[in-house]
């Protein structure tokens, strides 16, 4: 198979960083020397969410993991390697679990569309959309019960996050950790909080019903 076609990134990476170096000497310095993120970005891979640019942060202020629809799974070695490195590593003092409206997977997961392998990644989201189904059931147009899933699901995957080992350990020590809900809007390149901020494993349900409750009480985020 022919490389001809990856040449011009090879040379969008020279420019870029030629332009890094006459913009800032010492920016690769820097960065080989240490990598002391406070943040740890659990996104989707979707290729319109770029996590350090969307929040304004340089390569190693900012930890991140990406995979399909933002999910993190009891299961998922990758996710929770990151986890543990990121937290009792790396020290992260934030978690962030990001969505964003419109996501394919979220989508494919609500309309039970036929997908192949992919499927049985996404069906941990049938799973929230099986347990907000009657709320769901209300929102008539598809696109909006789609957004108010991927609202739900960031709910779901933050208390998910809160609940597994290594950020109930790290609470147990008294490690200052946060973890939060947010959800990203393509068409305006804006994060909106959902409300949902947890600093130790007694607030994780109460947080959670707060959350939920405020979407289901309150208009769509993004209006």
């Amino acid at each position: 198979m022919s490389t001809a076609n990856l040449a011009p990134l090879l040379a969008q990476n020279r420019l870029w960083s030629d332009a890094r170096r006459a913009e800032d000497p010492e920016f690769f310095s820097r960065l080989v020397a240490q990598q002391a993120p406070e943040y740890l970005w659990i996104g989707c891979a979707d290729s319109r969410v770029p996590a350090n640019e969307i929040v304004d942060l340089l390569p190693g202020e900012l930890f991140v993991h990406r995979n399909v629809a933002n999910l993190v799974v009891h299961t998922d070695l990758n996710c929770l390697s990151v986890l543990q490195y990121a937290v009792e590593v790396l020290k992260v003092k934030h978690i962030m679990v990001v969505g964003h409206y419109g996501c394919g997977g979220v989508r494919a997961a609500m309309l039970n569309m036929k997908l192949g392998l992919i499927n049985n990644w996404l069906r941990h989201i049938q799973d929230v959309n099986q347990k907000h189904d009657p709320h769901l059931a209300t929102i008539i147009e598809e696109s909006d019960r789609v957004d108010r899933l991927c609202e739900l699901n960031v709910i779901e995957q933050a208390v998910n996050v809160c609940q597994t080992t290594v950020v109930e350990q790290a609470w147990e020590r008294g490690q200052e950790l946060s973890v939060h809900g947010w959800i990203y809007r393509l068409s305006d390149g804006l994060v909106r909080d959902l409300s949902m901020s947890v600093n130790n494993s007694d607030e994780i349900g109460s947080k959670r019903e707060s959350a939920v409750h405020r979407l289901m009480t309150k208009p769509p985020l993004w209006i």
